[in-house]
């Protein structure tokens, strides 16, 4: 009888072990990066507790499984990592729907910008995230914009090369009369300190650590209008229909709006640091660059000039094939 429940105790064991899955997790972000310490470390407890255990990941930051951001969601779609975060803009002709969550509207920070997000994502967006099992998607927002020239004013914004949030905003850039650069975030601060733009639309902790971007800026710009960039974290649908039927339940869980409103609040925990931050810097004396809050005037011209590329937008959305952009834009901004 101890034999047979010896054995019994060993094939459970057995059994266990055979069980327990580890996902691969790409990001090309450092690990010191606020959806590293925020929204993976949520996620890395949840599946572990839920799970007993047998569910963990393995992060593999700053791009050990593949460098830069652009390729993070093939690299999703080919099984190079289990899951992957990366930037919906740098692929935007995957996510021509999606990316209409990107241009200045109603959204005033990452958490509200994600929430809108879902509230239509089903309805409109779905479809183009078939190839996957979204997890999150989150959007950052573009509230800065860090300069090396003074572009707080209309008059300031011609001619200077500035680094749109995304390039779908591109029209949006050109009607405040600048001229769009399109560069990865991780080319900002080469960009920046050796002149080849003027600005670049950021978060605004992007002045702290990882990225440093007060070293090469002389001018931090706020109060003008508010851009968003849809990161996502995605996984491969092989390797999630793959998992056992508990463990796929447990992500089933977490997937949606609960991962992505752990991811706004990675970017707007950050941005909140930043700004006490600052305010420590400037009482100081300390901080590096000028930090000058647009004014509401000026901010409003922006507005409109905003309003007259959204149109431009549409009309390129149309000669694409996609009729409805005005109306899920505006299910957005409701």
């Amino acid at each position: 009888m101890l034999k047979i429940l010896r054995a019994s105790v060993l094939a459970l064991a057995i059994a266990s072990v055979a069980e327990a899955e580890e996902l691969s997790v790409a990001t090309f972000v450092p690990p010191s990066h606020e959806t590293v310490t925020g929204m993976f470390a949520w996620f890395g407890r949840e599946i572990e507790e839920r799970s007993g255990g047998t569910l963990t990941m393995k992060l593999y930051p700053a791009g050990q499984l593949g460098a830069g951001p652009v390729q993070q969601y093939k690299r999703a779609v080919e099984g190079v990592a289990d899951i992957t975060f990366g930037v919906a803009a740098l692929t935007p002709t995957l996510f021509p729907k999606t990316m209409l969550a990107i241009p200045p509207g109603k959204a005033l920070n990452a958490v509200d910008s994600t929430q809108r997000l879902w509230r239509v994502f089903d309805t409109y967006m779905a479809d183009e995230w078939s190839a996957v099992k979204v997890l999150a998607l989150g959007n950052p927002a573009g509230a800065m914009l860090v300069s090396t020239k003074d572009v707080s004013t209309m008059e300031g914004m011609q001619g200077a090369k500035i680094v749109p949030f995304a390039a779908m905003t591109t029209p949006v850039i050109q009607g405040m009369g600048a001229v769009p650069v399109a560069l990865p975030p991780t080319d900002h601060y080469t960009a920046l300190s050796t002149g080849t733009i003027d600005a670049a639309v950021s978060t605004i902790n992007n002045l702290l650590p990882p990225w440093h971007l007060d070293a090469v800026a002389d001018y931090a710009i706020v109060n003008t209008p508010a851009t968003f960039n849809v990161t996502f974290v995605v996984m491969n649908l092989e390797r999630y229909q793959g998992l056992s039927e508990e463990h796929r339940a447990i992500l089933d869980e977490l997937a949606g709006l609960p991962m992505s409103m752990e991811l706004a609040k990675s970017f707007d925990h950050a941005d909140n640091l930043a700004i006490d931050w600052v305010a420590e810097q400037i009482a100081a004396g300390a901080l590096k660059v000028e930090w000058i809050v647009a004014s509401d005037a000026e901010r409003a011209k922006m507005e409109a000039a905003a309003a007259e590329g959204m149109a431009q937008i549409y009309e390129e959305y149309a000669a694409r094939g996609i009729d409805n952009a005005e109306e899920i834009y505006r299910a957005l901004n409701q």
